[in-house]
């Protein structure tokens, strides 16, 4: 729950005259699940054998390896027919980040001989943004393409931003703080056009959009099961045929070289029992978040001074993210979690920075707009009672902290 300092956090309390919400209360309300989701119970059912009796190591021959080795295999194949791959184009890593890191630093290093430009956004995931960083860091040339008031790439401009050096572009399928969702296959079939490989960070897409990677234009894709009511610390990055990311994790020949280190066969088995389920489900899913968002998003857009973040339309069915004026987003976090709301003023990764949001600013939203942003997400497990108490429990907030300044002090006249 620790999202600012301790210290900021307890002078909140203290003017707030609240006391700290217990971790699971009941009526604890969850509304964090772009930044992890709970783990099904038959996800959790169908690890359990890995995580006790069955602990071969997929590397080895005898009876357990082979058995641990036939359980990845089989996810494998599962994921590889989820995105239309084949399965020796699926690498399992640690997760959506490792993952990104894979595909940014990996493809970079072994197509610098072909050039030395890379194309993405100012709006990724600082998985994607800290790699390309460190990229130009290492004397690549690493341009962000400009994103409209919705956070969209326009694959015109793509197209005129490519060179014949550009090795890589990457794009977030979907966004994770305002959920904006991009013209993938458009911007797709821009890069095979000109043969330049398209990674796509789709790790919160995922959960509601099925991607298609041949038919997408998609040389590279990151997933994590996490987002998906699947296990933390397992994901997996798609990498099509003929291309040769340069590991980054280096010592035994796992993952056809590509990613070393012993294979987390619980985890991955609950990655691929995640996706059993998200496929069976995935419609219903859908429909059952936007009924929810529609409701959440008519009721904060009627409190005084809200702002949409990101577009009503084209976004993820499970994202709100709105702003207030004259409030400090850490400071209404604060506020929601001692009322029992578990929400986030934008990317998890970044929970414990009380800069603005990179997001919001790129789209052209001032720093005190920014400042006072919100970002509810929901899930399976929300009802419209959880998001009729939110928005009262919203409403609450902003008449208490409208009456602070913007360091937490009690306002003065």
């Amino acid at each position: 729950r620790d999202v600012l300092p301790v210290q900021d956090r307890l002078a909140a309390d203290a003017v707030l005259g609240r006391r700290p919400h217990a971790e699971g209360m009941t009526g604890t309300i969850y509304l964090d699940h772009a930044a992890t989701t709970p783990l099904d119970p038959r996800v959790r059912e169908a690890m359990l054998p890995w995580l006790g009796g069955q602990w071969g190591n997929p590397s080895s021959l005898h009876a357990w390896g082979r058995a641990a080795r036939a359980a990845v295999d089989g996810v494998r194949e599962r994921v590889a027919a989820w995105l239309g791959a084949r399965p020796a184009e699926i690498v399992f890593t640690s997760g959506g980040s490792e993952a990104d890191s894979l595909a940014l630093l990996g493809t970079a290093a072994a197509r610098a001989s072909r050039g030395r430009h890379l194309l993405t956004t100012p709006i990724e995931h600082h998985a994607v943004l800290t790699a390309a960083e460190r990229l130009a860091e290492d004397g690549f040339e690493v341009e962000y393409l400009a994103v409209d008031g919705d956070g969209r790439v326009d694959p015109a401009e793509l197209a005129a931003r490519l060179r014949p050096e550009t090795i890589l572009v990457s794009v977030q399928a979907a966004n994770n703080e305002i959920g904006t969702l991009q013209p993938i296959a458009e911007l797709g079939a821009v890069c095979a056009a000109a043969r330049v490989p398209l990674h796509v960070d789709a790790v919160q897409s995922l959960v509601e959009w099925r991607h298609d990677v041949r038919a997408e234009g998609i040389s590279l894709l990151a997933g994590s099961a996490h987002k998906l009511y699947g296990p933390q610390g397992v994901g997996f990055l798609y990498v099509r045929t003929g291309l040769r990311p340069r590991p980054q994790i280096l010592g035994g020949p796992q993952e056809r070289g590509r990613r070393a280190g012993t294979e987390n066969v619980a985890g991955i088995v609950g990655l691929g029992a995640a996706i059993q389920l998200l496929e069976a489900e995935i419609e219903a899913r859908r429909a059952h978040c936007l009924t929810l968002r529609e409701r959440l998003l008519a009721g904060l857009l009627a409190l005084p001074g809200s702002h949409l973040n990101g577009p009503r339309e084209g976004r993820l069915a499970n994202n709100v993210n709105v702003s207030f004026d004259h409030v400090n987003g850490e400071g209404l976090l604060i506020s929601l979690d001692q009322q029992g709301i578990a929400a986030s003023t934008g990317s998890a990764c970044s929970s414990g920075s009380t800069d603005p949001s990179h997001v919001l600013l790129a789209l052209g939203g001032d720093r005190d707009i920014a400042h006072g942003s919100l970002r509810l997400t929901l899930g399976q497990s929300n009802t419209e009672a959880h998001v009729d108490r939110a928005v009262a429990a919203v409403a609450e907030a902003l008449e208490q902290l409208r009456g602070l300044d913007p360091t937490g002090r009690a306002a003065t006249v």
